[in-house]
């Protein structure tokens, strides 16, 4: 996995180990699965035989070949994953969608209430599977360039940008991806895709602070359903999960190379 370490955010330790053969999915946790999109070629066709031929017909839509083949090792690798969880065929799962693009097993399926969500950057993937609640999940590779205030002022919060203001120079990138991922899995758990505004709620964060739902602006209505928990993928990489409700913790496993 890509290792190079912004001199100016923190080694933090790294909790992702090596699952069991079938892991329990338990009520009151979340999975969040870290896996390498870089596999070897024999990997890649392997996992490739598992996609439907809509998945197929997508694959080879990509231009260049490395995008086409983390495309098959994405959706692949989540076929495999939820395959652990309903004790289906990887290549017997089919997915349906909603209105604004979310993807999720129709009640055809055994344990159809497995709910998952996929996000991936710069070579990693993240997958958060869970029972019976709604999940969202971000990845981002701590790009070194980027227009942190301008983005931060066109999309953050008042409060989020208030808060990015204050904060030394060196902090604001680590604190800029931060927001940003934990305002991208809330998004794509509660599942409206962009007619959810993403000034219209409020994380932190500052770096060393925990993940934090403050408040989101539909008059008090979301906010307590939801909670936020910060992910450490690699070296310069920030995550977040979000779920439904607040009793619940991340068990992050390490997908199998």
């Amino acid at each position: 996995m890509p290792t190079d370490l912004d001199p100016h955010m923190a080694p933090r330790p790294f909790s992702w180990t090596p699952p069991p053969e079938r892991p329990p999915l338990r009520d009151g946790e979340v999975h969040v699965w870290l896996a390498d999109l870089g596999q070897p070629a024999s990997r890649v066709d392997t996992l490739s035989r598992l996609l439907s031929p809509d998945e197929s017909r997508r694959a080879k839509g990509f231009y260049f070949k490395h995008h086409r083949q983390a495309f098959a090792v994405a959706r692949g690798l989540l076929r495999t994953i939820l395959a652990s969880c309903t004790g289906a065929h990887p290549r017997d799962l089919n997915f349906a969608y909603s209105p604004h693009g979310k993807p999720y097993l129709p009640v055809a399926h055994g344990d159809c209430d497995i709910r998952f969500n996929l996000s991936h950057s710069h070579g990693l993937a993240l997958y958060a599977v869970a029972r019976g609640r709604e999940v969202g999940v971000d990845i981002e590779y701590c790009r070194p360039r980027v227009a942190f205030m301008e983005i931060a002022e066109h999309f953050f919060s008042p409060l989020e940008i208030k808060t990015f203001r204050r904060l030394p120079e060196h902090l604001r990138r680590e604190a800029f991806f931060n927001c940003w991922t934990r305002k991208e899995a809330f998004i794509k758990a509660v599942g409206k895709g962009l007619s959810f505004p993403l000034d219209g709620f409020d994380v932190s964060l500052t770096p060393g602070e925990p993940a934090v739902l403050h408040g989101v602006r539909d008059g008090g209505r979301q906010a307590p359903r939801w909670a936020l928990r910060e992910l450490q993928p690699a070296p310069g990489y920030v995550g977040a999960v979000a779920a439904e409700g607040q009793n619940w913790q991340p068990t992050c496993w390490l997908v199998n190379p």
